[in-house]
């Protein structure tokens, strides 16, 4: 099993939108980078759900993957803000997942108290420049933000 941080704006889909819902798609993903660890995800892996772009930014919980990557149907539809007009059914480049909640934290992890833990120096989220809406967590990276619930 690997570990995982996606990003997510709550006021487009939350960690309780996920835990309202159960299991939904994350689509909409639009760079390179952050697909190509989309489409390095296993069923099983975990992911710390990180609320991004609003005043309180933080890891918001956990979800699990449930289906590996497959071709985003957003990138097709042209009502999409996720539109890709040069994606075709069979040449998609973008990637979609199903993710299940697991956990919703007490309260979020807040991003200045990440960057205070020397633990998670070298985490790629609180690295300086680093904009990537998913990425990798080590299993020590991991193992550090669980023990500061």
């Amino acid at each position: 099993m690997a570990f995982w941080l996606m990003k997510s704006e709550p006021d487009e889909f939350s960690i309780k939108d996920l835990q309202k819902l159960g299991e939904a798609r994350w689509d909409g993903v639009r760079n390179y980078q952050a697909r190509n660890f989309m489409r390095a995800m296993a069923v099983g892996d975990a992911f710390f759900f990180y609320h991004s772009s609003c005043p309180e930014p933080g890891i918001a919980g956990i979800g699990r993957i449930v289906q590996a990557a497959y071709p985003d149907p957003t990138a097709l539809d042209p009502e999409s803000h996720y539109f890709d007009p040069k994606a075709s059914a069979e040449k998609n480049p973008w990637s979609a997942l199903q993710v299940a909640h697991e956990q919703t934290f007490p309260k979020v992890i807040k991003l200045d108290y990440l960057k205070q833990q020397t633990a998670l120096a070298e985490m790629a989220l609180v690295q300086k420049g680093s904009r990537l809406s998913v990425m990798p967590v080590t299993p020590q990276q991991w193992a550090v933000v669980m023990g500061l619930l």
